[in-house]
């Protein structure tokens, strides 16, 4: 077989081609865990899913099994031949194995405070809530991938709005609106140049990447999709970048089709150009995945889809405050993130939209802030970006959204990527010295998110446990139900690091998951 991209196919290894909900990446999938996967270069490591109950603390279920009796998920069968597909310019990275005893193992050195140039310290001193205690501990924030902190100089920003700036934008002639409006728009010009377009017509202002993916579905879908069309869905993403698709396919008659995962948590790229074809019309996929860390080729997988006619919506969300992203070199046709992901407030996000996509889109709501001019026998529309605006704006979000964007440029972004990718390293390394802890995805490129589950305890218990010391880590499904599935899982304890986050934080981590690891023998 021969696609546009002109690569052929090798032979030996079935394709999954079920839609979602078919038995490819449903989560009807076996709960049985992974140790060790002999077929993951990356030497990945899992383990079986806690099933049993609480009573008077951690429980006391056994180690998971050998490695060489623990079976490979179904919803990896297609990848048991190996790897097929690697970013060449990225070392694989195998931690160390878990240890067959339960001996507490040498921490790897911590990276030079110095190596990434980045003054981290420094950095701190902006974020008031990293120094307050919780539960009579100094508070370790390793819950990042489910918000961001804020520095004093957003939340300065929001309180300025309300208490000196307060008034509606672009219908007042007052000095106080038009004040606002500067702010509001400056706050779209600072949008812009995060993601790197000069076109400030292309950013859409919503409440989050929900939302944004919700109006792409309910306005573009509306218009291009029908029946037999289908949508690839990446089995990496959080459900706000796959309901929103499975609702619009409903109503269309179109077809979700997974992207499935390999062992170590990247996408399957053999996988996804078979499941590219003639009737292909958009693609979903995550730039940094919320549950594994794994940043996929974006850029390669959308000039693929491109070369089908297909349209690419990425989910910027976890990715936007870790690494510069420029959507022209991406070729994104949609790009969507939250800015409370970012640094900003909770309530406003952006939706990236190429200008020639937008202007075709129909309003998604109707309202004040949309309309060009209203008549009983005619409506017309606001020119983009209003007109997918309708009513009044998050006007503090927006400010606080420019704060946020302001303080992350002014940083050394380059010094404050290698930072985090350093301490991430660091994190894994450590993590792997813990007995029966088990790092769920090792992509090579990986964000600071680290999905763990500890032999014989449930996630929720390790998470209530960490927060006794102060430790806010998140546990559950973490809205990315089918890519757990995909390893036979329903839960996971997951840490997830900032620009912000230090070794002593790290250190502080591995310590007292070692306390728990040790209670629950």
């Amino acid at each position: 077989m021969t696609t546009p991209d002109g690569f052929g196919r090798g032979t030996g290894m079935s394709r999954p081609t079920a839609a979602v909900g078919e038995p490819a990446i449903g989560p009807g999938q076996p709960t049985a865990g992974m140790s060790r996967l002999s077929t993951a270069p990356a030497g990945l490591t899992g383990a079986t899913a806690p099933t049993t109950g609480m009573s008077g603390g951690l429980p006391t279920q056994g180690m998971p099994p050998a490695p060489e009796l623990c079976p490979l998920p179904a919803a990896l069968a297609h990848a048991a031949g190996g790897a097929r597909y690697w970013l060449p310019q990225q070392p694989v990275r195998t931690p160390a194995a878990t240890p067959a005893v339960t001996q507490p193992v040498s921490p790897p050195p911590p990276p030079s405070p110095t190596s990434s140039g980045f003054d981290v310290e420094a950095v701190r001193r902006d974020f008031p809530q990293l120094h307050r205690e919780v539960n009579g501990r100094p508070l370790v924030w390793l819950d990042n991938g489910a918000t961001t902190l804020k520095p004093r100089q957003v939340t300065e920003a929001v309180a300025e709005h309300y208490s000196m700036g307060t008034s509606n934008v672009h219908r007042g002639a007052h000095s106080l609106a038009k004040q606002a409006t500067q702010v509001y728009e400056e706050g779209r010009e600072e949008a812009a140049k995060l993601l790197g377009t000069q076109d400030t017509g292309e950013i859409v202002f919503v409440r989050g990447t929900t939302e944004a993916v919700n109006l792409v579905a309910q306005t573009w879908g509306r218009a291009n999709l029908g029946v037999g069309d289908e949508i690839l869905v990446s089995a990496a993403e959080h459900h706000s970048n796959l309901v929103p698709w499975q609702l619009i396919a409903a109503e269309r008659r179109a077809r979700i089709r997974p992207i499935p995962l390999l062992p170590d948590g990247q996408l399957d790229q053999d996988a996804y150009r078979d499941l590219l074809g003639s009737r292909t019309r958009l693609v979903a996929l995550t730039h940094a995945s919320n549950v594994l860390g794994t940043v996929p080729p974006v850029a390669e997988m959308t000039a693929l889809a491109h070369r089908y006619g297909a349209k690419v919506l990425v989910d910027g969300a976890q990715a936007v405050s870790h690494f510069p992203v420029d959507v022209t070199a991406l070729d994104a046709d949609f790009y969507a993130f939250s800015g409370h992901k970012i640094f900003a407030p909770t309530g406003i996000g952006v939706l990236f939209g190429k200008r020639e996509l937008l202007e075709t889109m129909p309003p998604w709501q109707g309202g004040g802030n949309m309309i060009d001019s209203v008549s009983f026998e005619e409506t017309t529309y606001a020119p983009i970006p209003h007109r997918l605006e309708a009513g009044t704006g998050h006007i503090a979000g927006v400010a606080g959204l420019r704060a946020a964007l302001k303080y992350l440029a002014g940083l050394d972004r380059e010094a404050a990527t290698a930072h985090e990718e350093q301490l991430t390293a660091y994190a894994m390394d450590a993590l792997a010295t813990v007995p029966g802890l088990q790092l769920i995805g090792n992509a090579p490129g990986k964000i600071g998110v680290l999905t763990f589950l500890l032999a014989g305890t449930d996630p929720i218990a390790v998470a209530g446990a960490l927060d006794q010391q102060g430790i806010a880590v998140r546990a559950g499904h973490h809205c990315a139900q089918p890519a757990l599935a995909s390893y036979g899982l329903q839960s996971a304890v997951r840490a997830s690091l900032a620009v912000y986050n230090t070794v002593q934080d790290v250190d502080a981590l591995v310590a007292a998951v070692q306390g728990i690891q040790a209670q629950a023998r």
